[in-house]
């Protein structure tokens, strides 16, 4: 072979070698950004070796104290055992439930599994299980047994509680088959459902969302700028680590978009697109109350292509789904209405702060305990100044609509000051929408079998960039717009949470951006850079998803904020 020929096979020019290093710098500027966010969380503390310290030292105390009281031998050892495992459960922080936001959802999953009801009064009124199964994110109301009322007030989960019932199903059969439990191996069966529940379905909302990426990018580097964001430079993967209800809704949102843009684009007419379209959706509405403008918006938009099949095989499902999600709350709270419905900040005709007793569920007190040990416990969003001078400053609420608007958007808790990769997104659906007669997604051939009318000759994604649009301006404004305790960014979380859900239509929205970068040199370091930005604030929450973001933490260390 001659040399030149060597030469050219080891350093080609082709399309795909530009291609390759165009990955290689997203693969590297994500990897660095994870790596960055990592490093400016890394602390020395470990939590198991301080758990395990703490109960060895006051244990050595305990043991001082009874061999100067005389004991000995088999009584020593025995009152040893006992004050060992006393310590193990009231100082062992260690769990892997990891807020209070977590740890409601599960408490109703244990509470279903272990003890046949939605109430929970038997696990954090236990004093031996108070501090690890601790949560502030509970409601009391009189009992309900799916029947009928009891005048004694109980405990509950303030969370919808569907999700919570779905994964009660899986601990049903460990908690029956192996023995395992939630109190006794937390952190076996956590892991366990976690993967089941949160890392399989990530997975599938990669895959899915990869084949609406090969589906509707127009190039190579662009496919691959929005599946390496998708990977590295969001919060639903910061989020896979707990449970919670922000990465299903995303799950099901990319879900119902996968069987939905084919009935728009590709003229499919099979009962199983609008089955999956409507389940999904409602689902996600399900997880995320102001999804339920993107489940109406794909709605019309299965109406519009085949009526038919929209009433048919859409419709049910949502139905099927929204029986379940009030059917669920209905058997817990004794009303279709959420518990957040019930959470009356106004008086009574007396002048009263109202209680649990008359409209207000989150005001209320319990007991931690029983007879002379009983120790008084307040809910943590009682409306007494005690209690408010309790909260974060956060929970408190933003006062000026302003301000939450700014810090919500572009502050510490932004969209796009903490996910810069986003203003690409804002880029692609303004290509979408203002050049969208330009941009025609053609059938995919050959036509499909159950399609009664011609497949029209390509369609715009202006449609396309005008739902997305749509969508996010009012569930922004939705969230903008809410009162000032509610105006809280999702309290101690890494990102502004309840806009997790809208990940991947703002994914989908990237496309047109990262294909118009695909022939741009200076445009794809850019996209690095931001990328990798966004994947400095995705990896930043290295122990937990639920804390504070980076330029949060920054801004309270220069005294700007007070935490």
């Amino acid at each position: 072979m001659p040399d030149q020929d060597v030469g050219a096979s080891i350093h080609p020019t082709t399309a795909a070698t530009h291609l390759r290093r165009a990955v290689y710098w997203l693969l590297i500027a994500a990897a660095v950004g994870q790596v960055s966010g990592r490093l400016l969380a890394t602390n020395s503390i470990d939590r198991l070796a301080y758990d395990s310290a703490r109960i060895q030292e006051e244990y050595q105390k305990s043991r001082a104290k009874y061999v100067e009281e005389g004991a000995t031998g088999e009584e020593l050892a025995d009152k040893l055992n006992r004050r060992r495992a006393e310590l193990e459960s009231k100082l062992r922080l260690d769990r892997p439930f990891l807020s209070s936001n977590d740890r409601s959802r599960w408490l109703t999953v244990r509470a279903l599994v272990e003890y046949h009801t939605f109430e929970i009064d038997k696990i954090v009124t236990d004093p031996q299980q108070a501090k690890q199964w601790d949560t502030i994110d509970m409601i009391k109301h009189p009992g309900w047994d799916g029947k009928e009322w009891k005048g004694e007030g109980r405990l509950y989960s303030s969370k919808p509680p569907l999700l919570a019932t779905i994964l009660a199903g899986p601990y049903w059969v460990i908690y029956h088959t192996t023995g395992l439990s939630l109190r006794d191996n937390p952190h076996t069966v956590g892991r366990i459902l976690l993967f089941l529940f949160n890392v399989i379905p990530l997975a599938i909302y990669l895959w899915l969302l990869a084949g609406i990426c090969e589906r509707y990018g127009r190039t190579d580097y662009g496919r691959l700028l929005v599946m390496a964001t998708a990977a590295f430079g969001t919060f639903l993967t910061t989020f896979a680590v707990t449970l919670n209800n922000h990465l299903h809704a995303a799950i099901f949102v990319t879900a119902a978009m996968a069987a939905t843009l084919p009935i728009w684009f590709d003229g499919r007419r099979q009962w199983r697109y609008f089955a999956v379209a409507g389940f999904c959706a409602a689902m996600a509405v399900a997880c995320e109350l102001p999804a339920l403008s993107f489940c109406t918006a794909l709605g019309l938009a299965a109406f519009w292509k085949a009526p038919r099949q929209a009433l048919l095989g859409f419709l049910p499902l949502v139905l099927l789904v929204g029986a379940a999600h009030l059917g669920t709350n209905y058997l817990s709270h004794g009303t279709i209405q959420p518990a957040y419905g019930m959470r009356d900040f106004g008086k009574d005709e007396k002048g009263n702060t109202k209680d649990w007793t008359n409209g207000n569920w989150y005001n209320y007190d319990y007991y931690v305990g029983t007879g002379d040990k009983k120790v008084k416990k307040q809910s943590y969003w009682s409306r007494d100044e005690a209690a408010l001078a309790r909260r974060s400053a956060l929970d408190r609420g933003e006062a000026l609509r302003a301000t939450y608007a700014l810090h919500a958007l572009v502050g510490h808790h932004g969209i796009f000051s903490l996910t810069p990769v986003w203003l690409l997104s804002v880029v692609g659906a303004i290509m979408m929408i203002w050049r969208g007669r330009d941009q025609i997604v053609a059938p995919m051939a050959p036509p499909d079998e159950n399609t009664t009318q011609p497949v029209e000759q390509g369609i715009s994604l202006r449609t396309l960039g005008l739902l997305i649009a749509a969508i996010t301006v009012v569930c922004l404004g939705f969230y903008i717009g809410q009162g000032t305790e509610n105006r809280n960014y999702g309290g101690g979380t890494s990102g502004l949470r309840w806009a997790f859900w809208l990940t991947p239509l703002w994914l989908i929205a990237m496309l047109p951006a990262a294909d118009w970068i695909s022939g741009r040199r200076w445009a794809k370091f850019l996209a690095a850079l931001l990328l990798g930005l966004s994947a400095l604030s995705a990896s930043y929450p290295i122990w937990n998803p639920w804390s504070h973001p980076w330029i949060y933490q920054w801004m309270v260390h220069m005294g700007w904020l007070t935490p």
